[in-house]
């Protein structure tokens, strides 16, 4: 019996029914952790750490008294969130050495719940990149290997956690996303992937790319793992100013239930995009499904959603400028030699930043300068546009369906001096981020490749119970067949 191949759900009950132990499961899948090092899947590993956690988590399920249904489970935290006494490095030499000196909410939610770290997982440096190469402990590999046998990016900036969860280096991860950083990624690998609604989880203890955009959420193999995941993450927390507070729903209560009658919306501006045709295959054949089951299929109109990348290429890097602008070589992480505070900055920076932290990071200043903020200042107008016109189709419709990406993943190192193209890959996501809707990856069929695609899926604000109620319908049909 292996035991990585067991889900979420089927490690919790296999625990609660005492059939395993979550010593045994986590020494199984630290023991698939070491035979996928090419992967390079971590960053810093807590094995020692996570095998004492589990034997706490086994003498808990002794007496009766675990703490939650993850508890025992051993989950990826990707290397974005600040973990106590452990290295957050945000995949940057110029945190190569930075020891947390406290837990971020998320992970600290995950440890009242019981989990088990088992390290910190590799991404796109500073969560800046859309296939994981920009990291300064090197790129992830997407364990999916296509007809032509090339080695393949994991998206990113997630990658590490996508990946890690397809090849059964974990039962489950932590992912971030700024402009589809979860999304894309579990479209790559396979993976159910979800950006809740902005707010839903608190970015406490988050390094911050762009504060109105950033959102922690979950990496699994599937839709009820995600629920059942994000249950433990969400909550409001008030030391995240940008939250409100709300009741925290039963994230896995329609999930089974039927959707018909529901009303799923195709977006009318969408439908003349240049794609693949295995990607247009995928799309209808999802729709198909939708029909099948009782769904409306409703067109809607986003008149303003193809100014979203560019909008987004204002917002996202003038946001990071301003919170980089703390990493300055004086109170933590890489420390130049310098004879002026003007020169440890500069050489600090210089040092400890990659070629795509110090490419956002200057278009973000430039943006912000005296003379081009009125554009920083149009492009917030226009958001808030976008976010107009999704409170249109909100009226009208459900949910709303799209592809995730506009192909396959990419060979390694294929697009790498090609930054608008891999933008583009953030197409479809981007508006969710935008407008702060939440939105999830389902894996719906292979490319003529035999690579994974995925299809969207995104719901109106807290409306995360009615998603997974239609992605689980949608999982259901597609039967997708996991590495």
């Amino acid at each position: 019996m292996n035991l990585t191949n067991f889900t979420l759900k089927e490690a919790s009950k296999k625990l609660q029914s005492k059939e395993i132990s979550s010593l045994e499961l986590t020494t199984a899948y630290i023991e698939s952790s070491k035979k996928l090092k090419p992967l390079n899947i971590y960053i810093t590993e807590t094995f020692e750490q996570a095998l004492k956690q589990a034997t706490a988590a086994d003498t808990r399920y002794s007496k009766g008294q675990p703490l939650s249904p993850i508890d025992g489970i051993p989950i990826g935290v990707k290397d974005i969130f600040l973990t106590k006494g452990i290295k957050t490095t945000n995949a940057s030499k110029f945190l190569s050495n930075f020891i947390a000196p406290y837990e971020s909410t998320v992970t600290n939610n995950l440890l009242n719940a019981g989990y088990v770290c088992l390290g910190k997982i590799n991404m796109d440096e500073f969560a800046m990149g859309s296939d994981n190469l920009s990291s300064f402990y090197g790129a992830v590999i997407n364990p999916w290997v296509g007809e032509d046998k090339k080695e393949r990016v994991a998206g990113g900036s997630s990658g590490g956690s996508a990946a890690g969860v397809a090849a059964k280096a974990f039962c489950a991860a932590l992912g971030t996303d700024t402009g589809g950083s979860i999304r894309q990624p579990a479209s790559f690998t396979g993976t159910v992937g979800l950006k809740p609604t902005y707010g839903t989880c608190s970015r406490y203890g988050i390094v911050a790319f762009a504060s109105s955009l950033d959102q922690a959420g979950p990496i699994t193999r599937t839709v009820t793992d995600n629920a059942m995941l994000l249950q433990h993450m969400a909550g409001y927390d008030n030391q995240d100013s940008s939250m409100k507070p709300f009741q925290t729903p039963n994230y896995a209560s329609k999930i089974g239930k039927s959707i018909k009658g529901l009303k799923i919306g195709l977006v009318k501006e969408y439908l003349d995009v240049s794609l693949p045709e295995c990607v247009k295959k995928n799309f209808n054949r999802a729709i198909k499904f939708l029909q099948e089951e009782g769904a409306e299929i409703v067109e809607v109109s986003l008149p303003r959603s193809k100014y979203a990348l560019p909008i987004y290429y204002i917002i996202a890097p003038a946001e990071a400028s301003s919170n980089l602008a703390r990493f300055d070589g004086v109170r933590y992480g890489n420390r130049a030699k310098a004879d002026n505070i003007e020169d440890l900055y500069f050489n600090s920076r210089g040092e400890g930043w990659g070629f795509e932290v110090k490419l956002r990071v200057l278009v973000g200043t430039y943006n912000l300068l005296h003379e081009n903020f009125g554009k920083f200042i149009h492009a917030t107008k226009v958001r808030r546009l976008i976010t107009e016109d999704f409170s249109n189709a909100f009226a009208k419709v459900d949910a709303i369906l799209t592809p995730t990406t506009n192909s396959e993943a990419f060979p390694l190192h294929e697009k790498v001096n090609n930054s608008i193209e891999r933008y583009f890959s953030d197409f479809f996501t981007v508006t969710a981020n935008l407008t702060g809707l939440p939105a999830i990856n389902i894996p719906m069929g292979l490319s003529d490749n035999n690579l994974p695609l995925g299809i969207q899926l995104i719901g109106n604000y807290y409306e995360e119970p009615e998603l997974y109620q239609i992605a689980y319908m949608l999982e259901q049909k597609a039967d997708f067949k996991l590495l």
